[in-house]
C-alpha cells in the first residue's frame, strides 16, 4: 500500500498528450484552445460611440460654440456621415461610426434639442470625449487568447469576432465507465431483496458529460472470462477505463487479474487514505485505466482527486482554486489520509465547510449534502497535528 504523495507521483509519471481536433466555435467553451486566437482588425475596428447624442469637432467648442445645426444622424450599422462646416452636428447613437469631421461627443442628457438645433449645456468637455477610439482595446495582429488557455464565455464572444468559425482545441480521451457485480441492476428494474440498483456509472457519467468528455457505459457480471473479453473489446475503442467495484480484495473481484491479464500494467493498487484505499491504476500504450472502490463515496473521492488531476495534466484544463474556513473544530487522527466531505455557505463574506461525514464510504444519501472535499493532513501542517480548529482555511477539491 502506498501514501497519497506517492499515488500521485504515478499517475503524474502517466499524463497523455490526445493530440488536438478542430471544432465550430460555438462547442469551444471549457476546452482548452491548441492556438493563439489573432486579432484580425483593431479592436473597436473604428472611432465608436460610446454615448448616445451629438458628434461635433472639439475646436469649435474652444471657439465658444455652444449652438450647433443638426445635419444627420449616424446609427450603428451605416456608411460613415460627416459634418458639413463650423458649427455643425450629427445626432449619434451608441456604437455607431464617428461621424468625419468629429472628435468629441455630447451626451443627450448635456443637450437641449429644438428643430433641429442642438444647443450645448456645458462649460467644458475634453476632446474625444465619449469615443472609443480605434485599436484601443487591441491593435490587428496581436494574440487575444494565448495557445493553452481553457476557455470561456468571454473568449466565445472574442472568437466570433475575429472571424473564427473553428478553431484547434486539445483533444479528450473517449471513456469507458465500467460496472461489475452480479447484485447490480438497471434503474428502471425492481430489485430483489439481495440487489441494489446501478448509481455508481451515472455519478460518473454525469461528471464526465459536465466536463465535455465522450464516454460509453458498460456492466459485466462477476466472471473472470467475460470481464476480460469485455475489456479486450472496449481497449481498442477508448483511451480511458473508469472502473466502479471489483476492485477490492473479494473473491469475486476480479478487475486487476483481468486488467493484467489484457496487458495492462498495474502502477499501483490500494492507498493509505479513507475513503477509497483500494484504488488500482494503470496504463498500457493504448490505455488508462482508474479502478475505483465499488462505494460510492470511495468512488467520488478517487475521481475528484485522481482522474481529474490526471486530466487536467493531460489536456492543460485550467484548475480553479477555492478556499474555505473550518466551520467546526475537526479532530484527526492521522493514520490514513483523509478526504472529508464538506458543505459550503457563506458566513457574510466568508465561505465556510461544514464536514459532512456521514456513515462511512457506503453512504449514498450524504453525498446529496456535500459540495467537495478538503483534506487532513493539511499541507504543511506539523507531522502529527491531529487537531484542526473552527476558521482554519482549507483548499477545496471539487468533482467538477
Amino acid at each position: 500500500m502506498i501514501t497519497v504523495e506517492e499515488a500521485f507521483e504515478l499517475i503524474d509519471q502517466q499524463i497523455v498528450d490526445f493530440g488536438f481536433e478542430e471544432i465550430v466555435f460555438q462547442d469551444c467553451l471549457g476546452r482548452v484552445v491548441a492556438e493563439d486566437i489573432v486579432a484580425d482588425r483593431d479592436f473597436p475596428p473604428y472611432h465608436r460611440a460610446a454615448m448616445d447624442g451629438i458628434a461635433i469637432l472639439h475646436a469649435d467648442f474652444d471657439k465658444g460654440i455652444r449652438d450647433y445645426k443638426i445635419v444627420g444622424q449616424q446609427i450603428a450599422g451605416i456608411s460613415q456621415q460627416a459634418l458639413e462646416g463650423e458649427a455643425t452636428c450629427i445626432e449619434i447613437m451608441t456604437g455607431a461610426i464617428l461621424p468625419a469631421g468629429a472628435d468629441t461627443i455630447i451626451r443627450y442628457e448635456d443637450t437641449e434639442i429644438v428643430e433641429g438645433q442642438a444647443r450645448v449645456n456645458l462649460e467644458g468637455i475634453h476632446q474625444g470625449a465619449n469615443v472609443h477610439i480605434q485599436g484601443k482595446d487591441c491593435e490587428k495582429g496581436v494574440v487575444m487568447i494565448p495557445k493553452g488557455k481553457t476557455l470561456n464565455i468571454g473568449d466565445l464572444g472574442i472568437i466570433a469576432s475575429v472571424g473564427k468559425e473553428k478553431l484547434k482545441v486539445k483533444k479528450l480521451p473517449k471513456v469507458a465507465v465500467i460496472s461489475t457485480g452480479d447484485e447490480l441492476v438497471e434503474v428502471g428494474d425492481q430489485p430483489k431483496e439481495y440487489q441494489i440498483r446501478k448509481s455508481n456509472v451515472h455519478t460518473i457519467a454525469g461528471l464526465l458529460q459536465k466536463q465535455g468528455i465522450e464516454f460509453t457505459l458498460h456492466h459485466f457480471d462477476d466472471d473472470f472470462d467475460v470481464i476480460k473479453s469485455g475489456l479486450e473489446e472496449i481497449v481498442q475503442h477508448h483511451q480511458v477505463i473508469m472502473m466502479s467495484g471489483g476492485v477490492s480484495m473479494g473473491k469475486k473481484d476480479f478487475i486487476p487479474e483481468a486488467l493484467e491479464a489484457i496487458g495492462v500494467k498495474k502502477h499501483f493498487h490500494r492507498v493509505k487514505q479513507r475513503p477509497g484505499k483500494p484504488l488500482w491504476f494503470g496504463s498500457n500504450e493504448k490505455v488508462t485505466v482508474f479502478g475505483f472502490p465499488g462505494n460510492p463515496v470511495s468512488t467520488l473521492v478517487c475521481y475528484t482527486a485522481y482522474f481529474k488531476r490526471w486530466l487536467q495534466k493531460s489536456t492543460g484544463l485550467t484548475v480553479n482554486k477555492t478556499t474555505a474556513q473550518l466551520s467546526v473544530d475537526v479532530e484527526f487522527k492521522p493514520d490514513l489520509f483523509y478526504f472529508m466531505p464538506v458543505s459550503l455557505q457563506f458566513e457574510g463574506a466568508t465561505l465556510t465547510a461544514a464536514p459532512q461525514k456521514g456513515h462511512g464510504s457506503g453512504d449514498l444519501v450524504n453525498l446529496s449534502k456535500m459540495d467537495g472535499f478538503i483534506c487532513f493532513p493539511k499541507p504543511g501542517a506539523p507531522k502529527g497535528k491531529d487537531l484542526y480548529r473552527a476558521g482554519e482555511s482549507f483548499e477545496i477539491i471539487f468533482p467538477v
